[in-house]
């Protein structure tokens, strides 16, 4: 196993087009040689040296990658995350959420080198009526949840000794659609929204997730999963809410509702919040208290708007 894969190696990002493999690639260390993968174009400012088109749900792609380059680790964000229209799609959901985890790691394991798969709270059921530890047993509501959980599994038992898991929640970036966006994009045609009040979680920046991350990939426990997520909870009506008041609007415009009164084809966990102590003594820190993240990131990306 490789001891530092990261400082003056050459690590690998698959999901390199997308909310967090973008912002991976902008954070990388700048000893750091950083290769993206991803079927779609690449995002504009990245520092990537290159970004290949691999299916990845392809073993013979995937085996040809490894085979050509020489890399030191691997940071595994590319992902299915169309909750709702997975459950239609349910076998593409599992070539690339589970599938493809799984070749990833097996390639990891024959090279000798660590990788990090991002997961995600939805491997829970949103039962258990406190925070979510990592070793609480899972239960997915949804195909989307089932197939990141199995992706979980055959990626640890593709290569037990290297893979670190780390599952984080309600993500949101800079780049791509996103949830302060969407609703400040409402706000601009009415007078008044319903936002959902009864599932709880963590909103989550890339903008701290993403430093997270390459430290588990430097010096994260191998076999491990990491839950990785802001401080704090709240609802998405309390997201919502803190979107306007940064926004300079009324966040009185903002109404609490039921799940009830929006159904969607997907089951969501209720209650999925993530206790992310293990992470905290990884870092000597825990990541910023998600209304000071989304602060951060208004400013940095939205306050122009």
């Amino acid at each position: 196993m490789v001891n530092d894969p990261v400082h003056g190696g050459r690590i690998l990002v698959t999901g390199a087009a997308g909310m967090l493999g973008s912002q991976l690639l902008l954070d990388a260390p700048g000893d750091c040689m950083s290769v993206g993968t991803d079927l779609n174009a690449a995002p504009d400012g990245s520092p990537l040296v290159e970004l290949v088109g691999v299916d990845l749900c392809d073993a013979g792609a995937v085996g040809e990658l490894f085979t050509k380059e020489r890399f030191t680790g691997v940071i595994h964000a590319a992902a299915y995350t169309a909750v709702d229209l997975a459950e239609e799609q349910a076998e593409l959901a599992r070539r690339v959420n589970a599938l493809a985890p799984q070749l990833v790691a097996a390639a990891c394991a024959k090279a000798g080198i660590p990788m990090v798969l991002i997961s995600t709270d939805f491997v829970f059921d949103g039962q258990k009526g406190a925070r979510y530890v990592e070793d609480d047993p899972t239960g997915p509501l949804s195909v989307y949840g089932a197939t990141k959980l199995e992706g979980e599994q055959l990626a640890l038992a593709a290569h037990p000794t290297g893979v670190t898991v780390a599952r984080t929640q309600w993500l949101y970036g800079p780049r791509g659609r996103h949830f302060p966006g969407t609703m400040l994009g409402l706000a601009a045609d009415r007078d008044q929204l319903k936002v959902v009040d009864d599932q709880r979680g963590i909103p989550t920046s890339t903008l701290e997730l993403s430093p997270a991350v390459w430290d588990l990939l430097e010096r994260g426990e191998r076999g491990a999963i990491y839950h990785a997520a802001c401080e704090g909870m709240g609802s998405w009506c309390d997201f919502a809410k803190a979107t306007f008041e940064l926004a300079g609007l009324d966040p009185e415009r903002v109404q609490p509702c039921a799940t009830d009164e929006f159904p969607r084809p997907a089951r969501r966990p209720a209650d999925s919040v993530l206790d992310c102590s293990r992470l905290t003594a990884l870092r000597g820190q825990p990541m910023l208290p998600w209304k000071e993240a989304l602060a951060r990131f208004f400013a940095l990306h939205l306050a122009s708007r």
